[in-house]
């Protein structure tokens, strides 16, 4: 596929990084001559200096037979821009803008064909709100992504010492938890993949990926880490707007999270007057820099059951969040866009790193993949991933409808976890037994292990074309 990136910041690094090594025809747009020279010298693309709203620009780069536009400059208007002259002037299929302003999402004509005629468009700042309320809300895990509109959720747990599960065989799971539906899926053991057999046993400090009905989450957490406490002191620092919509979204989307107690640190003492004013009321602000020590005990770190640094440097949130911990907070979770920062950091004094670029990416790969994916995720700063694919057509015209997953050819490294059967209310989430018949129309989790296979997947889903 010929894929045009328009604007090589973080996130745009990270899809150009990502699909590169796809092998997709990749050429990057920035006006940043750094940025375009560091992705030249590092991946297999072309770097085109200068403005992606210059119709000339455009055409030197390959717009005329470009399959794929993604703009995703840190403006808004930028973006949209340039998706309109993409499709007016160059008429590429598909054209995806990142948009920050979340206001716009009530006027989609605007965004569409109607407007600037974005196919899709993404939503990152969103995305990485979602995520991390995910991770305040279940502390066990240091990843959940969800499948089938919230019904089902793919967990990443490091395995304690201690728990149920630990020193046992995967196949005991089914009989510690006889009415409850998971499936695990991968296990990592010391950034290796090991087969996951019944007979497997789970080590502490694994990392286990594990899918399971929703509503069955915590319950299914507690086999890996058991007595994980709850997040009751929690400490945003770093982004006022991201800290606001993530304080806001934990009120509104569960009960439980209305005891929260949260602090926000700014640095701005204007800004932290404005955000007193509207935050709400079990939240405090503390006026001051995150990476202080006088700030962070004055916002009663050692009471801080989690620490957030939500910073758009990778430096001070490393630094703030060792610092936090030292001070007393008994987790902290980072923003950590640089991949060889996140690798060092996650895991150590730092519990969790979590990337907007990686975010943006898994908003992103629905788009890329071959197949009629619903939700796709980048897992592990993008190792692997998870797929929902949807299964079309029938047993002569497909390789897995008609078929039980233990007949279906999977490659090595690639489990289906679960299938989703059925629309809105009537819908179920099936874990994947080997005796599981796929049916047309379901929705199919598939966990890749290494996202080189994913031509392979592609493959498999594909329906022959006297189908249609």
């Amino acid at each position: 596929m010929k894929i045009l990136i328009v604007g090589a910041g973080r996130v745009g690094y990270a899809i150009a990084a990502s699909l590169v090594s796809e092998e997709n025809d990749i050429t990057v747009i920035d006006q940043n001559h750094r940025h375009i020279n560091y992705l030249q010298s590092h991946y297999d693309l072309r770097g085109v200096r200068g403005d992606a709203l210059d119709p000339t620009l455009l055409q030197s780069a390959g717009a005329e037979d470009t399959d794929m536009l993604i703009a995703v400059t840190s403006s808004d208007e930028t973006n949209l821009a340039i998706c309109l002259l993409a499709a007016q002037i160059f008429n590429i299929p598909t054209r995806i803008a990142r948009v920050r302003k979340h206001q716009l999402r009530a006027y989609p004509r605007i965004l569409g064909e109607e407007g600037f005629q974005a196919t899709s468009v993404i939503w990152p700042e969103e995305a990485i709100t979602d995520y991390l309320c995910k991770l305040i809300t279940y502390p066990q895990a240091s990843q959940v992504q969800e499948f089938g509109d919230g019904r089902a959720y793919l967990l990443a747990v490091r395995t304690k010492t201690g728990s149920p599960i630990v020193g046992r065989a995967i196949s005991d799971l089914d009989a510690h938890l006889p009415n409850i539906g998971s499936r695990i899926v991968a296990i990592f053991r010391r950034n290796r993949v090991i087969e996951c057999k019944p007979t497997t046993i789970i080590e502490s400090n694994d990392e286990v990926f594990c899918l399971c009905a929703a509503q069955d989450t915590p319950i299914v957490l507690n086999e890996f880490r058991h007595n994980e406490p709850a997040i009751k002191n929690l400490i945003l620092a770093g982004n006022a707007n991201l800290a606001i919509a993530l304080s806001n979204q934990l009120f509104e989307s569960s009960p439980a999270n209305t005891s929260l107690n949260i602090r926000i640190v700014e640095e701005s003492a204007e800004k932290a007057e404005e955000l007193a004013r509207i935050v709400p009321s079990n939240t405090i602000v503390v006026h001051g820099h995150y990476t202080d020590e006088d700030t962070l005990v004055g916002a009663d770190i050692e009471t801080c059951d989690l620490f957030l640094a939500l910073s758009e440097s990778d430096e001070h949130n490393i630094l703030s969040s060792l610092l936090a911990k030292r001070l007393g907070a008994q987790r902290a979770i980072a923003m950590v866009d640089r991949e060889s920062y996140g690798n060092l950091m996650q895991g150590s004094q730092i519990d969790i790193t979590v990337s907007t670029a990686q975010a943006a990416l898994g908003e992103l790969i629905k788009h890329v993949r071959h197949c009629d994916v619903v939700a796709a995720y980048s897992l592990r700063r993008g190792l692997s991933e998870a797929l929902e694919i949807i299964a079309h057509g029938d047993r002569r015209s497909s390789k897995i409808v008609g078929r039980t997953i233990q007949e279906i050819s999977l490659p090595d490294g690639c489990t289906i976890a679960a299938i989703i059967r059925g629309e809105d209310d009537n819908s179920v989430v099936l874990m994947g037994r080997p005796d599981l018949e796929i049916e047309a129309e379901d929705h199919v989790v598939v966990f890749v292990s290494n996202k080189r296979l994913i031509p392979k997947i592609e493959r498999l889903f594909a329906v022959n074309v006297g189908f249609f």
